[in-house]
């Protein structure tokens, strides 16, 4: 019985749970248990003070004292019970202090006050330190140990403090021969929410930052209060989404959602509305869906005219997927075709709302599986690993959206990515956007002529952050045969970055220089020009599909991508601003509605099937007419990177009045700010930007160089009227 109360002593005193009066009592008994050898107990005593040391023991290790209600604000470790937590996290260092056995009255002990002198003068020791470590001391030393070690090396979290520990709680790590061997104690941090043991600060911050992007801010070991929510709720075109606090790093979250990518999902939308009027009801795939926003949105705009489908490999973007549909009230459909109700009630005009069915595979496996009239592609980086199955099922006059964001090599940054994955050569250009969505559709239609497949580019869009591509697929050999015959090699000068398509044939040129409009590799020594490509030909835009997508941009509200629009339409038809309108010379059989012509269902559907008839009978007549429609001018002119030294330029708006007036087709690009979309050559360009600019300085020596510069331009500016400068 004295060793089972000695050990019990030692236990309560590593723990810091026993006070001073109750030490000493439990002293007197054990030295006269010890001072009576020859006294004989009752089995009846020997069972009773055998449960009494079991209930200390157990209360002990919980943190509790005989006769006294347990301290809620300290926090232990061997708890079960959901508000404990290891004895190294607490709030305050009050509390800390408080689990060492410190009062408010003896921090700073002096035997000069009205207390006892063997009281104020007893040694305790520290609960995080073992004695080894730091002994027994007086409670000012105690208190200073705390503070400056213990609740000085710290992590917080949540108004917690995860103080470091020394003590032997280490976990055991079994050797090889399935020996249990201890690691080597040391200083380390308990975790509030894991209870992993980490060694390093560092690392403890770290570990908690990682939990933090999971969303895995809840303790197990908290105690029971009102649970703080860890998602946000982001709304977006009448579509509400719940997403993580990192919902804006794809590396560290499992429901990526870009606030800059707004643009992108409203031009799919639109895309998507205008395949909708042709026909419905359309089953449309987004493949990658993460939040779920971009299908969402689609139900919400287009109701039953679409089935659509959002699909994600990770288990955590379908569980936030299924929230987010419940969240718009949407009904969910399963892979298991098992419906899943909302539990909220749908309000007036929300019955309507199509069922949107949710799967959770790999999106080659899905698109390999089945087959969709729309495929919406949207990966983290490079989406060529998942063309060949976009064109598998894709059905005809079908439409496949490609958006990619590995701009480091489709801006020509990392150009070895860019021959890995694209098999293209490239550098970086002053048109190296356009450069960029010439070598995804490139790539597009590669994927679509191994199906046998053609394709016909409806826009591609490239801004800072993504490079979008809408394609439509034209199934059979022979659109298949025309599609790749737009592949071609592009030959880039790199001394004035002239630039053209290398002409179509098998044989080799002797001079390949020969085609460039520039004389620089006759002027100059060396060679001058590259081969950049395989890249697209054709032309990167529709006008008429384009006008659609306008009138749908204005039908539902999406006013961010109207400007957008417009400019596409002005660059797909290569005009001026001032010049421009809506609807075409070409279009017949359009409605005006809110002010935009547009075909109309009827319309539209004889358009197709005449060109799917014309496409059987392979009608040269109608093919020709399709590749004549009014290409615009590949690639563009950056004004500031042809302007002449000491020299200002005119504005853009009237520099592209001149060139209009030279006799030139010429428009903005959304690809450049200041950039000029022109059939005129470069040689041309460069003189009619002389022309029209005016000098820095107005002194005689200025007006001199000007005065030279167009009596040297004189002879390939012929058409124009000399005005003074």
């Amino acid at each position: 019985m004295a060793a089972e109360k000695v050990g019990l002593q030692l236990l309560s005193r590593e723990h810091g749970h026993v006070d001073e009066e109750e030490e000493e009592e439990e002293t007197d008994e054990l030295k006269m248990e010890t001072d009576q050898p020859g006294a004989e107990m009752t089995k009846e005593e020997i069972q009773i003070k055998e449960e009494k040391t079991e209930i200390k023991i157990k209360k002990v290790e919980t943190g509790q004292e005989i006769g006294k209600e347990p301290n809620r604000n300290l926090l232990d470790a061997s708890s079960e019970s959901p508000r404990g937590k290891h004895i190294s996290i607490q709030r305050t260092l009050t509390d800390l202090e408080k689990l060492a056995g410190l009062k408010e009255g003896c921090r700073i002990s002096t035997v000069s006050q009205n207390t006892d002198p063997h009281m104020a003068g007893s040694k305790k020791s520290c609960p995080l330190c073992p004695e080894d470590k730091f002994k027994a001391c007086y409670a000012h030393k105690l208190h200073r140990h705390l503070q400056n070690l213990h609740w000085k090396v710290s992590v917080e979290f949540e108004g917690y403090r995860m103080c470091i520990c020394y003590l032997p709680c280490r976990p055991v790590k079994p050797n090889v021969a399935g020996d249990q061997i201890s690691l080597k104690m040391g200083a380390h941090f308990h975790c509030i929410i894991c209870s992993a043991t980490i060694t390093r600060r560092t690392d403890m911050v770290g570990h908690v930052k990682r939990h933090v992007n999971k969303g895995e801010t809840e303790s197990r070991y908290s105690p029971a209060r009102v649970r703080k929510s860890t998602h946000e709720v982001v709304k977006e075109a009448d579509t509400d989404v719940r997403v993580l606090p990192n919902y804006s790093t794809p590396q560290k979250t499992d429901s990526y959602f870009n606030p800059k990518m707004k643009l992108n999902r409203q031009l799919v939308v639109c895309a998507l509305a205008v395949l909708a009027e042709e026909r419905k009801p359309l089953e449309c795939l987004d493949a990658f869906g993460a939040t779920g926003i971009m299908g969402l949105q689609w139900a919400k705009h287009l109701g039953n005219s679409v089935k659509v489908t959002i699909n994600d490999y990770n288990a955590n973007s379908v569980t936030m997927i299924h929230e987010n549909c419940h969240l718009n009230k949407m009904k969910v459909v399963t892979s298991s075709k098992e419906e899943d109700d909302c539990d909220l009630t749908l309000e007036e005009g929300e019955e309507n709302f199509p069922t949107i069915e949710v799967t959770q595979m790999d999106a080659n496996v899905i698109m390999y599986l089945r087959a969709f009239d729309f495929i919406h592609l949207d990966p983290f980086g490079s989406s060529v690993n998942y063309l060949d199955a976009a064109f598998r099922n894709v059905r005809n006059l079908g439409i496949v959206s490609v958006t990619s964001t590995d701009t480091s090599s489709l801006y020509a940054k990392a150009q070895h990515v860019a021959q890995r994955h694209y098999g293209c050569n490239i550098v970086r250009t002053e048109y190296y956007k356009e450069l960029a969505a010439r070598m995804i559709v490139a790539a597009v239609a590669r994927a679509a002529a191994r199906c046998n497949k053609g394709i016909e580019v409806l826009f591609a869009v490239a801004l800072e952050h993504f490079v979008l591509v809408e394609v439509r697929v034209l199934r059979g050999p022979s659109p298949a045969d025309e599609t790749v015959k737009k592949i071609r090699y592009l030959i880039h000068c790199q001394w004035c970055e002239e630039r053209v398509f290398k002409r179509e044939g098998n044989m080799i040129e002797e001079n390949p220089y020969r085609q460039l409009p520039c004389d620089c590799h006759s002027s100059m020594t060396g060679k001058t020009a590259v081969e950049l490509g395989p890249l697209w030909s054709g032309s990167l835009f529709n006008p008429g599909f384009l006008r659609r997508m306008l009138f749908e941009a204005v039908q539902y509200g999406l006013d961010d991508i109207q400007t957008l629009l417009k400019t596409l339409i002005c660059e797909a038809e290569c005009t001026t601003h001032k010049q421009f309108s809506i609807h075409g010379p070409s279009s017949h059989n359009k409605q005006e509605e809110c002010g935009v012509f547009i075909k109309t269902p009827d319309a539209a559907a004889d358009y197709y099937g005449k060109r799917k008839s014309n496409e059987m009978n392979q009608n040269g007549p109608k093919r020709h007419r399709l590749e004549s429609n009014a290409e615009h001018p590949a690639f563009y002119y950056n004004i500031h990177r042809h302007s002449i030294k000491g020299m200002n330029m005119p504005k853009l708006n009237k520099f592209l009045h001149y060139l209009s007036e030279a006799g030139y087709r010429v428009s903005r690009t959304h690809f450049d700010p200041m950039g000029v979309r022109t059939d005129a050559p470069l040689v041309q360009f460069k003189s009619i930007l002389v022309k029209y600019s005016t000098p820095t300085y107005t002194g005689g020596q200025s007006e001199g160089s000007t005065q030279a510069l167009e009596d040297s331009q004189a002879g390939t500016d012929g058409d124009f009227t000399e005005e003074s400068m």
